[in-house]
C-alpha cells in the first residue's frame, strides 16, 4: 500500500534532524521552473497571488530567492521532519527510528505543490505553495494543469512492484485532486475521521488532519500491508464504524472528546 499525505504550511527547520539518511527529491526540473516563476513575482503579488500578510509574503520571496536546485545538509532537511502541521504531530516521525523511517519511506509519498511528491527522507527545501494556487504557468492556469498526469504516473509506478496496488488517500481534497484518476491504475481507499458533535457525527478540520497523522502513525507500527488492516486502526479512542462505510470510504468515529 502507498499512503498519500498532504504537506503543511508550518516547517521546522531549527530542530535538527535524528538521523542522516536522506534522498534527493524526484521533480526537482519541474520545483526548478516553478521557483522562477514565483522569483518573477513582487511581494505584493505573492500576497495576493496566496491571500498572505506582507511579513509572510516577504518571507516566502526570501525563500524562494534562496532556494537552489542542488540540495545539501546546509539548505535542507528530510520532508517528514521538516513540515510540522496538525497531522505531523499525529505522525510524530520525530520519534520514529531509523528501520520505521525506512518503511514510511517505502510506503509514504507526500503530495507537494512545488515538489509534486515528496518521499519522506527526501530533502526539501523550505517553501510556501499550496496546490490551489493559481499560478499560471506555460502548461495552464494553475498547479493542478502544470502538474497534469504526471503524479498519477508516478504513483503507477511506485505501486507496480505489489501484486494487488491500492493507494490509501489520507491527503485533503485540495492536494488530491492533483492525482489524475483516469491516468491512476491502483485501487483507491479513501479514511475518513469524524467526531460525535451531539446526536451527530461530523468532521472536525483539524482533529482529521491529526487523524491522518496517526494513520500512518499506526500504519508504520504494525507494518499493514492491506486495507482490511486499516480497519484495527484504534488510536486516540477512534474506532471503525463498519455501518457507516463502504469498500473503499472506511469511516472511523470517536466519541466526543473530554
Amino acid at each position: 500500500m502507498l499512503f498519500l499525505i498532504s504537506p503543511a504550511k508550518a516547517l521546522d527547520y531549527e530542530t535538527p534532524a535524528h538521523v542522516e539518511t536522506h534522498t534527493q527529491p524526484l521533480f526537482v526540473p519541474q520545483a526548478s521552473e516553478l521557483i522562477e516563476l514565483l522569483r518573477e513575482q513582487s511581494p505584493q503579488q505573492i500576497a495576493e497571488l496566496m491571500s498572505l500578510s506582507d511579513t509572510l509574503a516577504g518571507l516566502n520571496v526570501a525563500r524562494y530567492a534562496a532556494w537552489r536546485p542542488r540540495f545539501t545538509a546546509r539548505n535542507s532537511k528530510q520532508a517528514v521532519l521538516a513540515f510540522d502541521g496538525d497531522v505531523y504531530g499525529g505522525l510524530d516521525a520525530k520519534t520514529l527510528d531509523a528501520p520505521a523511517l525506512d518503511w514510511l519511506q517505502q510506503h509514504l509519498c507526500i503530495l507537494s505543490g512545488l515538489y509534486g511528491v515528496l518521499r519522506p527522507l527526501d530533502w526539501m527545501q523550505p517553501y510556501r505553495l499550496e496546490m490551489g494556487t493559481r499560478l499560471a504557468t506555460t502548461r495552464g492556469k494553475n498547479l493542478y494543469q502544470f502538474w497534469g498526469t504526471q503524479i498519477a504516473h508516478y504513483l503507477n509506478q511506485r505501486a507496480a512492484a505489489d501484486i494487488s496496488p491500492v493507494v490509501v488517500n489520507l491527503a485533503s481534497e485540495e492536494y488530491f485532486k492533483v492525482v489524475d484518476r483516469r491516468a491512476l491504475k491502483p485501487r483507491v481507499v479513501s479514511c475518513v475521521f469524524e467526531e460525535r458533535k451531539g446526536d451527530a457525527y461530523k468532521i472536525i478540520s483539524f482533529m482529521a488532519k491529526r487523524a491522518r497523522g496517526l494513520m500512518v502513525r499506526y500504519a508504520v507500527e504494525h507494518r499493514l500491508s492491506t486495507p482490511e488492516q486499516l480497519k484495527g486502526f484504534d488510536l486516540e479512542g477512534y474506532r471503525f464504524a463498519p455501518a457507516s462505510s463502504e469498500p473503499d470510504r472506511l469511516v472511523f468515529r470517536r466519541e466526543a472528546r473530554p
